[in-house]
């Protein structure tokens, strides 16, 4: 077994000695890791299609460049992120000016999943580096390959110290979580999650915790049906659904439902063949257990599109649900596969009121080309993130945020988000020396009360 301690105590005395808080340092951590990704880009693709047969194209858009493009923004941004942010002060503290000081919390905890195992555990790693933190990182054991070759990546771009990976399973994860972290981020599932945070309650230790839950996709009346089909197809399919903000399911206006399904049968059909099992392209399931926890969810349900799949590639073909009751076994847990139960609703009111009468989920999209629907769903409903008229898509962009709210998780990164999410913001009061108001100094009087009330 390894030993934790003795790891956590290196990395401690790597950063107390100060060698990750120089700005040019971090920047050059980071341009060595994008040259790292450039010159090993067919390596990850390689690993991605061992442990999940994603596809060159799927995986260089969804990971390898997903990490480029997050690389890029902080290298053009850090600079200005780092430096301290001037705040103006009240007439009560004059003559005086306030400075925001981001500062690196320490020791940092990632834990990542076997989904995006790559973009999942590099890209919490680039703002740690970027905000000056030394990092543990634990990937899934669920993807051994992509978690080998990020061990790989970390021993040659960062210094002993700096950043290790640690390879294994829940053993591992159990030895690290006993461990003191400064900070922890933590993607997975929402039973996990509270794991991880109860694990860091003994020592105040702060989270991100990036979870899931059932996604709503909202098509009205309105929507342009053939392109929310493709749109929604592609989002539900990437990667064989196993994407914590894939649509969990389809709420469509009772007036459109069936024009609907008929668009994403053609979809679905263009997309990945009839038989999309014996499609080179198209993703397997992580492992046996999950391909058999999905098989159980399709029992008992009425599918009108796909439902077949092959044991021997763990591949479940591109099913939608029709009919679906809310009780249904499918309808109580993120499905997190390639299965897309279809409901309806008749008014806006209606669709509000069943998403809100569940936990909050880590994305929703709504397909519409109405103005005011836009307005009431986006106003009426909580989640963590989304679109309008696509899906996934606001993952692509470092400029938004992303994290979940509720049982989807709490605290957010990516770009700018991402480093401050790894710093403390240290707020430090400059007073001026020269100017000493005396009225703040006892002893006190009724004039300096009243003084003291008109300021």
């Amino acid at each position: 077994m390894v030993d934790f301690a003795a790891i956590t105590q290196e990395h401690r005395a790597y950063f107390t000695a100060g060698r990750t808080r120089d700005i040019s340092t971090r920047v050059q951590c980071l341009e060595k890791l994008r040259k790292w990704i450039h010159r090993h880009d067919k390596d990850i693709l390689a690993a991605l299609r061992t442990d999940l047969n994603k596809p060159p194209f799927e995986s260089y858009a969804t990971e390898v460049g997903a990490v480029l493009d997050e690389l890029r923004y902080t290298l053009n941004h850090i600079h200005r992120w780092h430096h301290p942010q001037f705040v103006p002060t009240n007439l009560k503290n004059f003559p005086s000016f306030g400075r925001k000081y981001p500062e690196p919390y320490g020791l940092a905890l990632i834990m990542s999943p076997w989904n995006y195992p790559f973009m999942l555990t590099t890209g919490p790693l680039i703002a740690a580096v970027a905000a000056g933190n030394c990092a543990i990182v634990k990937p899934s054991a669920y993807s051994p390959e992509t978690s080998s070759l990020l061990a790989r990546m970390c021993a040659e771009v960062f210094n002993k110290g700096h950043v290790t990976v640690v390879e294994g399973g829940r053993r591992e994860n159990a030895a690290l979580l006993n461990e003191r972290y400064d900070i922890i981020l933590f993607t997975g599932s929402t039973s996990v999650g509270r794991t991880v945070m109860q694990a860091a309650s003994r020592y105040l230790t702060p989270v991100i915790l990036e979870l899931g839950g059932k996604s709503p996709c909202i098509v009205d009346e309105t929507a342009n049906l053939q392109l929310a089909a493709k749109r929604i197809v592609w989002g539900k399919c990437i990667n064989a659904g196993q994407t914590c903000v894939a649509p969990d399911y389809v709420l469509a206006h009772a007036s459109i439902k069936d024009d609907l399904l008929s668009e994403m049968a053609a979809s679905i059909e263009t997309h990945y063949s009839k038989t999309p099992c014996n499609n080179p392209d198209y993703p397997r399931i992580i492992n046996e257990k999950h391909f058999h926890r999905l098989l159980g969810l399709l029992e008992g349900e009425h599918t009108i599109i796909g439902g077949s799949a092959n044991p021997a590639t763990l591949q479940i073909e591109p099913t939608i649900l029709d009919n679906t009751s809310w009780d249904a076994p499918v309808m109580q847990e993120e499905i997190f596969g390639p299965l897309l139960p279809v409901l309806t609703y008749t008014t806006p009111e209606e669709a509000v009121a069943m998403i809100n009468a569940r936990p909050k989920p880590l994305a929703m999209y709504l397909f519409t080309t109405g103005k005011e629907a836009q307005k009431y769903f986006l106003r009426q409903i909580s989640f963590g993130g989304g679109c309008v008229n696509d899906t996934l898509l606001h993952l692509a962009t470092p400029r938004l945020p992303f994290g979940g709210v509720g049982d989807s998780g709490m605290g957010c990164y990516h770009g700018k988000a991402g480093f401050d999410a790894f710093s403390h913001i240290k707020s430090v009061l400059h007073m001026s020396k020269g100017i000493d108001l005396p009225l703040r100094y006892p002893p006190y009087s009724e004039l300096k009360l009243k003084l003291l009330k008109r300021l």
